[in-house]
């Protein structure tokens, strides 16, 4: 049996919240996998969030970003540029800070 992208990143996710974690790492987590999928697997990033885990999310497509987080910290060649907290951060804001 196979699974779409986005059922693969459910079923990981489910394995996840059995673990009893407290710390997630989401690197590029909704890469390849449909506007469904999206939705359900940002439920279940901030079912996690709300139960009191750490979540670090780790993404380029920057709406994502912009949508979910609730600090943003931009590098640029391997140091932090910037620090951004929930509504202060912009695309293009994060794009300089991500280039100089």
């Amino acid at each position: 049996m196979y699974l779409s992208g986005g059922n693969q990143q459910k079923v990981v996710l489910a394995k996840w919240l059995c673990s009893k974690a407290k710390i997630f790492i989401f690197d590029e987590p909704t890469v390849g996998i449909d506007v469904g999928a999206k939705t359900e697997i940002f439920k279940l990033i901030n079912l996690l969030a709300k139960e009191g885990a750490g979540i670090i999310m780790i993404s380029s497509y920057l709406p994502e970003l912009l949508a979910i987080s609730d600090r943003i910290l931009v590098l640029s060649k391997g140091r932090i540029t910037k620090e951004f907290k929930r509504e202060e951060p912009t695309q293009e804001g994060i794009l300089y800070y991500a280039t100089i």
